[in-house]
């Protein structure tokens, strides 16, 4: 794996988002977990997007996010979206179980 002589900083990781740097945005998980709350309508619960953002692993979030983005005809984008991410994290939990074995 080849290694960056520098960190890349956090202004041009915002950039790559399209988002204005704040004073109250400092990781990139926290700009992530805001535009996931903006996609799904969900604006309320966007400290558990944040969450996610930090502690889920970000394939997954990125899955379950096409998953309804892809989806047509959706009431509630927040529920589909952890309905699928809760899904996601339990067959790959099953996957790891089947693998220790």
């Amino acid at each position: 794996m080849k290694r960056l002589k520098k960190p890349t900083s956090l202004r041009k990781i915002l950039q790559k988002y399209d988002v204005k740097p704040s004073k109250y945005l400092t990781k990139e998980y926290q700009v992530y977990g805001l535009k996931l709350a903006a996609e799904l309508d969900d604006w309320e619960h966007r400290g558990l997007y944040i969450r996610l953002a930090k502690e889920v692993d970000r394939e997954v979030l990125e899955t379950a996010r096409f998953f309804v983005r892809d989806a047509e005809n959706v009431k509630n984008k927040a529920r589909l979206f952890m309905w699928k991410l809760k899904e996601l994290r339990e067959a790959r939990g099953k996957s790891n179980k089947a693998n220790k074995r």
